[in-house]
């Protein structure tokens, strides 16, 4: 992962994975600091996700800028979640589409999660949900560059999606894909979420734009696809010695390779989701995200960290 100066994010990068295809990257990659990207074509530009706060979504706007003069025709929302989508106002010419799910829970959710997270100048957010959804599939066209927005949840969320450009074999995977960080599974579905890994993987992507992380390759895949049958594993554990309380299990676990990954405190959200699916409740069934968040705090002894 980038250095960066403690308190501070690294500065944004711009990455061109294909020619004029491009992965905008926040490291440190932790709370509220996602990847998004964009696909530049003569008379437009094709946005995929909006940053999470203010000023960082307007850092998006004149990076795209920089590149090319040609206003954002649409914007790809690849889940509700906040870092992806509370910047959506700040393109206020563009079609902002996503499922059908995501513009339900960006409506149901609005601006609360901000409480949950210190320290962030989220600056004067407006929600501004999708107004074109879909089902299945929407196919959208930079020239006669193909995009197929493709839905593949339940995983990450009930709501994922990824734009998948098969002509350059590059797929934006949103937050179905961590690199190098630890995934997170509140508000999906473990039990679906090995489906769709291996629905990315037919696809055949040579490059991978996670939700958060470095582009990398397909191996992201795999490496995402251990740390949820490793977190399966512990869950049984947990039951097994007669433990429920995702706090108390989380605490007992040796995280092993995973411990170097960032944000090491999900294993208590992710554990709650563990439960609840082994418990027999239906994917994504809701959980008190408010209670879990202060858990994850109390397993690391100190507040959510972001640098947003």
């Amino acid at each position: 992962m980038a250095s960066e100066t403690p308190g501070r994010a690294p500065a944004p990068q711009l990455q061109e994975v294909s020619p004029g295809i491009y992965a905008y990257l926040q490291p440190d990659w932790s709370w509220f600091l996602n990847n998004t990207g964009f696909i530049v074509g003569r008379r437009g530009v094709i946005a995929v996700d909006a940053c999470a706060t203010a000023a960082r979504t307007q850092a998006l706007a004149e990076a795209i800028g920089r590149i090319s003069r040609a206003p954002v025709r649409a914007l790809v929302n690849t889940h509700h979640h906040g870092d992806h989508t509370f910047g959506n106002y700040r393109f206020p010419g563009a079609a902002i589409i996503a499922h059908e799910l995501c513009r339900r829970h960006v409506l149901e959710v609005g601006l609360r999660v901000t409480a949950l997270v210190q320290g962030v100048e989220w600056g004067d957010l407006e929600v501004d949900p999708p107004f074109v959804t879909f089902q299945d599939s929407i196919t959208l066209w930079a020239d006669d560059l193909r995009l197929e927005v493709i839905y593949v949840g339940p995983a990450h969320t009930s709501n994922d999606v990824v734009v998948w450009v098969p002509e350059r074999r590059v797929l934006f995977a949103g937050d179905v894909v961590f690199k190098g960080c630890t995934p997170f599974v509140l508000e999906g579905c473990i039990g679906h979420y090995f489906e769709t890994l291996d629905r990315l993987r037919e696809l055949g992507p040579e490059v991978v734009v996670p939700g958060h992380g470095p582009v990398c390759g397909p191996e992201a895949f795999g490496e995402v696809e251990g740390y949820l049958r490793f977190l399966q594993e512990r869950a049984r554990e947990a039951l097994r010695a007669g433990i429920t309380d995702p706090l108390e299990a989380a605490r007992q676990i040796d995280l092993g390779p995973y411990a170097e990954w960032g944000e090491r405190e999900r294993i208590v959200g992710n554990l709650a989701r563990a439960f609840s699916e082994l418990r027999g409740e239906p994917p994504c069934h809701p959980l008190d995200t408010p209670a879990i968040v202060a858990q994850m705090q109390q397993y690391l002894g100190q507040p959510l960290r972001s640098l947003a």
